[in-house]
């Protein structure tokens, strides 16, 4: 914890750090093969994700209204601290472009975890961006765990149209009351906007949701946790 509480204070107070890029987006998905809970459900996504000369920053706000008209929140913070960036040393080697100290929390009005450890930037042909995140959980309800997380985005060209196949994968290990866990959420999505006439991004697609013991809950035919969810996707990046 006390690792986490020194990063988060290097990324979020530096005296002179400088923002280099970031980007606004608003998420709308739709879905009715949801596990554990409503299978129906409507979500509205804010995120911010920045690269300043300290690292770089992700965040993001779901907002989930289910079809009995519950309505819950859900929230995801995720500093990184770039050695890179930051230190004399080269760590450049191989396809690794930098080496970072991440950190992750998990926040809702059910729990709260906090997760840190270390991540690598990739360099792979065609991909815009790949990381690799390993983190120590510490989980507010069950018992401590691992996880492994990549994130990744390649974009693609059909004809004179724009595509971008990016996503996520997670992975938390098995522990006391809880079973290994994969989450694999990818989103395909095609670029609109150009038909349109606008100078922000406008996409149209799907999220297609593979989870195998959500939430690490063990998947039995009295509660299945496998989900598998394709869900209709509109994002705007403004």
């Amino acid at each position: 914890m006390r690792i986490l509480l020194i990063l988060l204070a290097l990324y979020l107070f530096p005296l002179e750090a400088k923002v280099l890029w970031q980007d606004f987006r608003l998420t709308y998905l739709y879905g009715e093969n949801y596990r554990l809970g409503d299978p129906t459900r409507h979500v509205f996504t804010i995120e911010h994700a920045a690269n300043t000369s300290w690292g770089d920053n992700f965040f993001f706000l779901d907002h989930m209204r289910f079809k009995d008209g519950t309505r819950t929140n859900y929230a995801e913070l995720q500093p990184r601290f770039s050695l890179g960036k930051n230190t004399s040393g080269n760590y450049q080697f191989g396809p690794v472009k930098d080496v970072l100290l991440a950190a992750h929390i998990e926040m809702s009005s059910l729990a709260t975890n906090y997760l840190y450890g270390a991540g690598v930037d990739l360099a792979v042909p065609g991909f815009r961006f790949m990381q690799a995140n390993v983190y120590r959980r510490n989980n507010d309800k069950v018992a401590n765990n691992w996880q492994l997380t990549l994130v990744w985005a390649y974009p693609f060209t059909l004809g004179n149209q724009q595509f971008l196949l990016d996503g996520f994968m997670d992975w938390a290990s098995t522990s006391e009351d809880q079973r290994a866990n994969l989450n694999l959420t990818p989103q395909l999505k095609w670029l609109v906007s150009p038909q349109l006439g606008m100078e922000s991004q406008l996409w149209l697609g799907i999220e297609y949701v593979f989870w195998r013991n959500k939430f690490g809950v063990a998947d039995s035919p009295a509660l299945r946790s496998h989900e598998n969810n394709v869900n209709l996707l509109v994002k705007w990046h403004f």
